[in-house]
């Protein structure tokens, strides 16, 4: 069977979250693992679509900056304020605009400190500040640690769609 494009490690499933540290080490990591992901790729490449239809493997990388920021930032409000309610962006449109098209290290900066912080910031929290919430005005309320879980997730499915593209081109 092929592996779907769009879902290469499989759509979130709530029902099987990952533990708390191991979602910590994800987030922890992904710096990392984007850079060996996209070690050797030249710009043509980058540009290539991870599927028919999807993003480039560049707007996938700035994709994962301009939704961590985003991610740390409603964490970082939960822990502060009663039940806010976060900001949601439209991601397809914000992968268009023009700083979608600059070298993938410009994000890997990005993303370099912003987990440096998140991770921090997770392995000091207590279960109670894991359990805060927001509100995602589409979703509904998330608590800290099934919003971890998401993104560690969602970590691992985009790192998945370079690198499934690097082997299915042979890179």
């Amino acid at each position: 069977m092929d592996t779907d494009l769009r879902y290469p490690i499989g759509e979130f499933d709530e029902a099987n979250w990952p533990d708390r540290e191991q979602n910590i080490a994800v987030i922890a990591a992904l710096p990392e693992e984007l850079r060996k992901a996209v070690s050797g790729l030249d710009d043509e490449m980058l540009d290539t679509p991870y599927r028919e239809g999807g993003w480039t493997l560049r707007q996938t990388f700035h994709h994962m900056a301009d939704s961590h920021i985003n991610a740390y930032c409603r964490f970082r409000l939960a822990l502060t304020e009663t039940e806010p309610e976060i900001r949601p962006y439209d991601e397809k449109l914000w992968a268009e605009l023009p700083d979608s098209s600059l070298p993938v290290e410009v994000s890997l900066n990005i993303l370099d400190g912003v987990h440096a912080r998140w991770a921090a910031m997770l392995a000091a929290m207590s279960d109670a500040d894991l359990a805060r919430r927001f509100v995602h005005p589409e979703s509904g309320l998330w608590t800290i640690e099934r919003s971890l879980a998401m993104y560690a997730w969602h970590s691992r499915h985009h790192t998945a769609h370079i690198t499934v593209t690097r082997q299915r081109y042979g890179w």
